[in-house]
């Protein structure tokens, strides 16, 4: 009952009540967890509000919407263009017939701590994740965090034990062994970023791209000429519409591999 009420609690950072006002059938959902660059924080455009009747997302309400960017709502005012919607179009573009419903828990400026199982964000992004599955069956987990470890050179080398941990329990939690999990490479502009701010930020990566070694199903995502938008810390919309492909590419080959090793 306690555990309950704690995880009822944190829900309240997502989320003003738990009833849906829409509720589509058979999505195909993709829970989109981590820190600023997953949330978004890519300068805005018309043409980037407009809904896509294919995509539903699951708002701070709990209920499913049909919306533009920006999809996160972890900080009012910061969020923007992120990679999630165009990941979104992409898988509805390639199967027909399908609708799209994101799932976006991402909070920025957060470490992975608060992301393994247990702790606050881990909760709140499982306790959504939960109640979007009533709508549809999860067919990814896309991960972006690391930037808050860069700084910390044991938590650097830490970081792909940690994030193992991580998408363990999501999968077992949500009851999803098999399910995708993609992580994406921090932006390869924080090698030199002004004040060595993060001196570990190639080491986080290094750690992201042993992911696939450590746990099945696993994809790292590169982030190789990607740029920021001028803060040397965010990816610009433009790379971050990059980095949604990419991450959907990275799907669709972990979705051939498990093909082929179904095939007798």
């Amino acid at each position: 009952m306690k555990r309950f009420l704690i995880v009822s609690l944190l829900c309240g950072l997502f989320s003003g009540s738990p009833a849906f006002a829409t509720k589509p059938e058979s999505l195909d959902l993709y829970l989109l967890i981590g820190q600023s660059n997953m949330a978004g924080r890519g300068a805005l455009s018309e043409a980037d509000r407009k809904p896509d009747p294919r995509i539903f997302v699951l708002n701070k309400e709990n209920a499913w919407v049909s919306q533009g960017e920006p999809i996160h709502f972890d900080k009012p005012g910061m969020t923007g263009v992120g990679l999630g919607f165009t990941f979104a179009k992409l898988a509805a573009a390639k199967n027909p017939g399908v609708t799209v419903g994101l799932i976006p828990c991402a909070v920025g400026g957060t470490p992975i701590a608060r992301w393994k199982p247990g702790a606050d964000l881990y909760e709140a992004a499982l306790a959504r994740a939960k109640l979007a599955q009533q709508s549809g069956r999860l067919k990814g987990i896309l991960w972006h965090q690391g930037e808050s470890e860069s700084g910390d050179e044991t938590k650097a080398r830490a970081y792909a034990e940690n994030l193992a941990e991580v998408a363990a329990g999501f999968r077992r939690d949500l009851n999803a062994p098999d399910v995708p999990f993609i992580a994406g490479e921090l932006g390869e502009f924080l090698y030199t970023r002004k004040g060595d701010k993060s001196p570990f930020a190639r080491v986080i990566n290094e750690q992201i791209n042993t992911l696939p070694s450590l746990i099945p199903h696993a994809a790292a995502v590169s982030s190789a000429g990607l740029g920021h938008k001028g803060d040397e810390l965010h990816f610009s919309s433009e790379a971050l519409k990059e980095f949604g492909a990419r991450y959907f590419a990275a799907l669709q080959s972990l979705q051939a591999t498990s093909s082929r090793s179904k095939k007798p």
